[in-house]
């Protein structure tokens, strides 16, 4: 099984894209993760940033591996704890399919992304700059394999 974190905004921060890489190379041999960017809609004085939203959903959509399980990271949806998160882990790994997570723009996802979610997944009520949210995610990833694997990294 593999994961795509697919995630709306371009060029993290070094300290960002520093983090996201070395969960990634963590997770690795558990779950590999591929970081998939997709560009921002266009926004702004005169814009419409209901196209925008729509913009990025056809390119979230279009970015999809084949028959993936879809987990929306959306505030409104299923807040989990640690071990809940390795618990989920475990019952997407039961579903024998790929994964995709999707992080959305500043208005989060389009109608259309949020429809073919099978589920969504919040990671709390904070408001959190979406680069930052892709280092919390695959932080969180590595963290419920670990747990699965019985890897000492998860204190609790």
């Amino acid at each position: 099984m593999k994961a795509r974190l697919i995630a709306t905004g371009e060029r993290a921060p070094s300290w960002v894209a520093q983090g996201f890489a070395e969960y990634q190379k963590r997770l690795s041999h558990w779950l590999p993760l591929e970081l998939v960017e997709i560009e921002p809609g266009l926004r702004g004085k005169g814009r419409d940033p209901k196209r925008a939203i729509e913009d990025e959903g056809r390119r979230v959509l279009a970015a999809l591996p084949k028959n993936p399980y879809v987990v929306a990271l959306d505030v409104p949806g299923r807040q989990l704890s640690s071990e809940q998160l390795a618990q989920r882990l475990e019952y997407w790994r039961a579903q024998g399919r790929d994964l995709a997570f999707l992080i959305g723009g500043p208005e989060g996802h389009s109608p259309e992304v949020s429809a073919i979610a099978d589920e969504k997944w919040s990671i709390g009520p904070l408001t959190l700059p979406h680069m930052l949210v892709r280092l919390v995610v695959a932080e969180q990833l590595y963290r419920a394999a670990a747990m699965l694997a019985n890897h000492p990294y998860h204190r609790a």
